[in-house]
């Protein structure tokens, strides 16, 4: 059956790229994550406020370097992007990235956590940002999503801080370890589309 439009970006429009370095302001910088992050990746799935939202814990290094290892591969398959945040020292600050690519579309929702050491500093929205202004200037998409469960309401703040417009909510979407929760959906279009 034939496609009425064409994808919006070819394929390969993540994989034929490298993973770039994104600088966030004066004191963040987005970079691809490292072997050597592991320690600090299984440090934030111990923290009960993102074993909650992201409804995953890491119990070794070895499960922290697959998770690390698995974001080249998603990138690869212009699935995911992910980076680590990180401050002037080179040291993982929380991360920021893309999920569920969709070149058809030219679309893609936005993830995020923070350590908790970090918290309070804005680290979430201002890589937020980086991370919408870089996929609309140079990666070419035209909308960004943003879920987050109802309950959290940190996220929300993040999310309206980073320019991200409430769209509404989707009824017991998703499960998390205390039963379903409602997900609001926010989002942000480019200028030119």
């Amino acid at each position: 059956m034939p496609i009425l439009v064409e994808p919006a970006l070819p394929a390969g429009h993540l994989r034929d790229r490298p993973q770039p370095r994104l600088a966030v302001d004066d004191e963040l910088t987005l970079r691809p994550w490292q072997a050597g992050d592991a320690e600090a990746v299984r440090n934030a799935f111990a923290c009960p406020d993102i074993q909650r939202w992201h409804v995953r814990r890491m119990d070794t290094a070895a499960e922290a370097l697959d998770w690390i290892g698995g974001w080249a591969t998603r990138w690869r398959a212009d699935r995911d992007a992910s980076w680590a945040v990180v401050g002037p020292d080179d040291r993982v600050l929380g991360q920021a990235g893309l999920r569920g690519v969709d070149l058809v579309e030219a679309a893609a929702d936005v993830s995020y956590w923070v350590l908790p050491s970090a918290r309070g500093r804005a680290v979430a929205v201002r890589a937020t940002r980086a991370v919408v202004r870089w996929s609309f200037a140079e990666l070419g998409l035209a909308r960004l999503g943003l879920w987050h469960s109802t309950a959290n309401l940190g996220s929300c703040r993040v999310a309206e801080r980073a320019g991200f417009a409430l769209e509404g909510t989707s009824r017991s979407a998703v499960r998390h370890a205390d039963g379903r929760h409602d997900m609001h959906l926010h989002a942000v279009v480019s200028a030119a589309s």
